[in-house]
């Protein structure tokens, strides 16, 4: 049984068949784990939903921000922007069915001894209390206060995480961490504007995976979300979006128990021009 890790698909359906043809995937033999970003900007999102369900539980996926978004834009709560592509699950005669599926899809996993989340994890964090902060996230997107939960979601603050935030700041914080995090400072404090490669830091903040002391560096953290820093594979760190959207690549990694990590890519048509909307 083969286990692979796959970066930022964003309803670029057709890359996706591809690189599972590449890797010879079987739902019955093997499992993928999706880092977030499932839909959106791509051609056919409601594509890449329907494929990944119908492979039932060889396929888990994260939620990333514009999965998020996708809930957010159903539930009336943010209006869809020029260059979107949600309409198609919008309209979708099983669109409840898919929207209950993405709901329910986890913030964290923890497989192999690889941390798996779509943008990053606060340096304060170990991965165990990363996977548990995933957790309240997950019990309230499934439950029944979803809609005031996706109203008070969104904003830049708290930057900052604090053991004594509660409600919708603390979930805040934990949703930006998951699914927002490039750049935060050594004490955690977490910047949103900058979207550019890992060089472009503002003064005062670097990477989050290279803030000294960070408490997830004894597990090997795979991430997706930042097209712009591209491949890197480290004993501690491999980030997985390559810009497949943006006419990059589509990734994965093989899983071993060796700690071994195979690359494997399929080129993917030009789609959109890169911008400040990731």
């Amino acid at each position: 049984m083969a286990l692979y890790c796959i970066g930022d698909v964003q309803g670029c359906d057709d890359a996706l068949g591809r690189l599972l043809d590449t890797l010879d995937f079987s739902p019955s033999r093997d499992t993928l784990y999706v880092l977030g970003d499932l839909v959106n900007r791509g051609p056919d999102s409601l594509g890449v939903l329907r494929r990944l369900i119908g492979y039932g539980d060889a396929a888990r996926c994260l939620l990333g921000n514009h999965d998020l978004h996708l809930l957010a834009v159903a539930a009336g709560v943010r209006k869809s922007k020029r260059k979107e592509t949600l309409d198609d699950i919008l309209a979708a005669p099983d669109r409840d069915a898919l929207l209950d599926w993405v709901r329910t899809r986890p913030m964290a996993f923890f497989e192999r001894g690889v941390l798996m989340v779509h943008a990053g994890v606060l340096p304060q964090w170990t991965w165990a209390q990363t996977m548990a902060r995933a957790a309240e996230v997950e019990s309230v997107l499934r439950g029944p206060d979803l809609a005031d939960f996706l109203q008070q979601m969104y904003g830049d603050e708290p930057a900052t995480w604090d053991d004594q935030l509660k409600g919708a700041a603390r979930l805040r914080v934990i949703v930006n961490a998951l699914t927002r995090l490039r750049f935060c400072s050594p004490e955690g404090a977490m910047e949103f504007a900058t979207k550019e490669g890992a060089d472009s830091a503002p003064a005062g903040y670097r990477p989050w995976f290279d803030v000294p002391g960070r408490r997830t560096s004894e597990v090997t953290v795979a991430f997706g979300h930042w097209s712009t820093l591209g491949w890197l594979g480290r004993p501690d760190v491999i980030a997985l979006d390559s810009g497949c959207v943006w006419g990059g690549h589509l990734s994965a990694i093989r899983l071993d128990d060796a700690g071994r990590h195979e690359l494997i890519r399929v080129k993917c048509a030009q789609m959109q021009k890169p911008g400040k909307s990731k």
